[in-house]
């Protein structure tokens, strides 16, 4: 579930522009995924949203999906009915009226987020689970020694995990989700033992951080990392997570049952 801007686009990002290429490098995790199934419980009817929350739902085919303007047509799989357009903070449901609902790497979007949770909460008698990354721990990445202003964008538009928690109310657990060395979905940190992979824009495009940046910082940051990838001097700081199998960064499940 994600807000739409008046051209469109959802939240504070054109992904009309990103999503060109988001579902190349975009794609979900079945380690992810598992996790998120095992979050989500027996949930029957559900109701799932944002840009790729669909697709990470390996459920019965009882889902509904919610999705603004461009998304509403995204590639979905094909149980799955078209998403309705409508947004977070305004879903067009009864109370209750699911068994379970989810949003994943969507809530940074949104344009009240408290708003947003509550109705998520109203329209759900189950589990409600928001994937998510803890902004207090994004500059932890390695990224940040190389491009601090992609990084700081993360950490203002993350709400704080305590905000998305007593929002959504009832009994709250955080849980940190380990990102495997060859995940799939191509968001900054999934590339934590493969920088080489963040030297290709298309991939960079995919994490809509990078569309807060200028032209400058991304070619430092090329120019930066190919130089220490070139001498050694990442290899030398960093060269261990080339083989550690999983990575506790900050991407978080919140989960919330009534």
């Amino acid at each position: 579930m994600t807000t739409r801007t008046e051209d469109g686009s959802a939240g504070d990002v054109d992904y009309g522009a990103i999503g060109s290429g988001y579902s190349s490098y975009r794609r979900p995790d079945e380690r992810i995924a598992r996790r998120i199934a095992e979050a989500l419980g027996s949930a029957g009817p559900a109701l799932t949203g944002g840009a790729g929350g669909c697709s990470y739902y390996s459920g019965a085919p009882a889902v509904r999906g919610v999705a603004p303007g461009l998304w509403v047509g995204a590639p979905r799989p094909p149980r799955l009915v078209r998403a309705i357009d409508a947004v977070a903070e305004n879903l067009p449901f009864t109370d209750g009226e699911f068994d379970g609902a989810m949003t994943l790497f969507s809530v940074h979007q949104w344009s009240d987020v408290r708003a947003g949770l509550r109705e998520m909460r109203r329209v759900t008698r189950g589990p409600a689970v928001v994937l998510t990354c803890d902004p207090a721990l994004v500059r932890n990445f390695w990224l940040y020694r190389y491009a601090p202003e992609v990084l700081d964008t993360e950490a203002r538009r993350y709400p704080a995990v305590e905000e998305v928690a007593a929002a959504l109310g009832g009994d709250c657990t955080v849980q940190t989700v380990p990102i495997p060395l060859d995940c799939t979905d191509g968001f900054n940190e999934a590339y934590y033992g493969r920088p080489e992979k963040l030297l290709d824009p298309a991939a960079r495009q995919a994490c809509s951080a990078w569309s807060f940046v200028d032209d400058l910082a991304r070619e430092r940051f090329d120019t930066d990392l190919r130089r220490d990838l070139a001498s050694g001097a990442w290899d030398e700081e960093f060269g261990h997570l080339r083989h550690q199998p999983a990575y506790e960064g900050s991407l978080v499940i919140v989960r919330a049952t009534p």
